[in-house]
């Protein structure tokens, strides 16, 4: 499908949820759930950094942005999964020990604690899948590859391998095509406000289901400068730590490095974020080569939404429009 001329890039953004989509503003964030034929919407104001701060510096702000988003992924999944009507049918009673806990803790600390537990387990299953499996199967390698760079293309392209085997696995479920055709409702949608066109139902269907700035391309990204980052820091530390090489191929060496990358991993999302950032306030064959690959998977990730779906992505982005519209603009 033809892309409508963009009139300008907007920072509002999204994400897919179950039956669902949330989305998020310069002021407000929103999560509007289709129950039947009416929309539950909730609108709560964002907590942003004041200006001048140092979460907003540079290669720091992508951290803290990347945990934040997290923690409002996660939330908005449990609201959407509260709300689901195949959830609220068939709810299973807690267990044991999360009624001990909840009695514990307290209602609001016990959502806490289910929130922040899911986020430590999200991240926890993604670093070890996607970061540290690939290491481990690279270290094998150590004694028969002395070159550092090579060593860690084998190593990104078994990352990317298992990523995209990962998602294609993923795109296959039942469940998950409805979520992935919320996606693309969400993409359409700001394509349609960054066209400068009407939110309509009609003018959203015309527009393309790829975004540069979705969360696919940025971990595309993630991966393959984690290639170049690792490839530069692991040979500065050789370098300045000369009887590490000696230890090639031992288990203590793996290890040492195996754990020396885990510590770079919030360096590459910071780099990362700063990367889409450059490519979301741009448009030239530089920045359309840099979010190919993630476009181009967006494919998997994206579904055609139906009307319905596409209601929804237009009620959730117009609750987060602020009054001076001029805030969205990157």
């Amino acid at each position: 499908m033809a892309k409508t001329q963009e009139k300008f890039k907007t920072a509002i953004g999204g994400q897919a949820l179950i039956e669902g989509i949330m989305m998020r503003g310069p002021e407000k964030d929103a999560i509007v759930v289709r129950k039947g034929e009416e929309l539950d919407i909730q609108v709560t104001p964002r907590k942003v950094p004041a200006k001048g701060s140092f979460k907003t510096w540079p290669l720091i702000r992508g951290v803290v942005n990347f945990f934040d988003s997290q923690v409002c992924g996660v939330k908005a999944l449990m609201r959407s999964a509260d709300l689901s009507p195949d959830e609220n049918e068939s709810q299973e009673e807690m267990s044991k020990f999360d009624q001990w806990l909840e009695k514990k803790l307290g209602d609001d600390r016990f959502q806490k604690y289910l929130i922040g537990s899911a986020v430590v387990l999200g991240m926890g299953m993604s670093i070890l899948l996607f970061f540290l499996l690939p290491m481990i199967a690279s270290s094998f390698l150590n004694r028969w590859i002395s070159n550092n760079l090579v060593l860690h293309l084998v190593e990104g392209v078994v990352r990317i391998a298992i990523f995209v085997v990962y998602m294609l696995l993923v795109s296959r479920m039942q469940e998950m095509k409805r979520v992935f055709a919320y996606h693309g409702a969400e993409h359409k949608t700001i394509r349609c406000y960054e066209a400068g066109l009407p939110l309509t139902v009609e003018n959203v269907k015309q527009q393309t289901r790829l975004h540069p700035r979705c969360g696919t391309s940025f971990l595309f990204v993630v991966m393959i400068l984690s290639i170049l980052v690792f490839s530069v820091a692991s040979s500065l530390l050789l370098a300045l730590i000369p009887g590490l090489a000696a230890m090639r191929g031992s288990f203590l060496y793996s290890l040492i490095m195996i754990c020396f990358k885990l510590l770079l991993l919030p360096v590459i999302v910071s780099v990362a974020y700063e990367i889409n950032r450059f490519v979301g306030r741009h448009d030239n064959w530089l920045t359309r080569i840099m979010t190919a690959p993630g476009m181009w998977f967006q494919l998997f990730t994206t579904n055609e939404p139906d009307e319905s779906m596409i209601e929804v992505g237009i009620a959730s982005l117009q609750a987060v429009i602020p009054e001076q519209e001029e805030m969205s603009l990157w």
